[in-house]
């Protein structure tokens, strides 16, 4: 159990109004600067969006309960430094919500477990002529639909040391809980009302898909461009594993987006304006990061 969630549980359930639970819901100092100093893209926000960060990771660890698997003990540190890589995607697209209306995208799920490191998952396909595949799979996180997310804190611990390769283990996992919210974990998340200037959802899917899936498409074939001649190729910037899917495609991007935007924003400018449209922060965020 974390020692100083039980009390702060406890003043959430009971608390009326979004001011006093913020207030009952914030996270130490002791807690939080440490977060900050040891994570480089957290400490490069600017002092109002820290303090949004540490509101929206407060009202999570409030809602959400943390549990270690294969010997883990799971600390407070531990668990805030979980909630607010999760949080850094909801800084802007719940502007001006309060904490516990933006926390209703992740309101799928209670659980969340740490292990370790990477764990053996079971896999299981029945193909079309009926013949059932059994085989193992190595994962360093899995959010499943409508449940629990699963993390390796070696992975968790090491994301300051990873952000310059785009990687982030949290923010990948949360991107698909994002991805979710409108019942299809594909590429696309929930768009605003009026996203891009049109009139309706299904206006909206349709031109995220049309900007979209092309760049899928293309990073798929520079893939494989760079599987089939080794060397003669670059590899794109982007993990090789974001090719498996649309769903993998955005969570890939998202990461890269949040923890190495400059980066990111030079080898992938249009994947890159596509995502600032939705989660915002945009060029100066890229720029603040070089």
């Amino acid at each position: 159990m974390i020692a100083w969630l039980e009390p702060l549980k406890r003043l959430v359930a009971t608390a009326r109004g979004a001011r006093r639970r913020a207030s009952a819901a914030e996270i130490p100092d002791a807690l939080w600067q440490p977060v900050l100093t040891g994570h480089r893209f957290l400490a490069r926000l600017q002092p109002p969006q820290q303090e949004r960060l540490r509101a929206l990771a407060a009202a999570f660890l409030a809602r959400k309960e943390f549990s270690g698997a294969g010997g883990l003990v799971v600390t407070d540190p531990m668990a805030v430094a979980v909630a607010a890589q999760a949080c850094l995607p909801l800084l802007h697209i719940t502007a001006g919500q309060s904490s516990a209306q933006a926390l209703r995208w992740y309101e799928d799920f209670v659980g969340i477990v740490l292990y370790p490191g990477e764990v053996l998952a079971r896999r299981q396909h029945l193909d079309e002529a009926g013949v059932l595949h059994e085989w193992q799979e190595e994962l360093a996180g899995e959010s499943m639909d409508g449940g629990p997310v699963m993390l390796a804190w070696a992975d968790v611990a090491r994301a300051d040391e990873t952000a310059a390769e785009g990687y982030n283990l949290v923010i990948h996992e949360f991107a698909h809980k994002i991805d979710a919210r409108d019942g299809a974990i594909d590429g696309c998340p929930p768009l605003p009302p009026g996203w891009l200037g049109t009139r309706s959802p299904q206006a909206a899917r349709a031109q995220w898909q049309a900007r979209f899936e092309p760049l899928y498409a293309e990073f798929c074939e520079a893939v494989t461009a760079a599987e089939r001649f080794g060397g003669l190729v670059d590899p794109p910037w982007l993990d090789a594993y974001a090719a498996a899917s649309p769903a993998e495609f955005f969570a890939v991007a998202s990461e890269a987006y949040f923890v190495s935007p400059g980066v990111f924003r030079r080898e992938h400018a249009p994947l890159f304006e596509l995502l600032a449209t939705f989660y915002g922060f945009g060029p100066d965020w890229a720029e603040a990061a070089e």
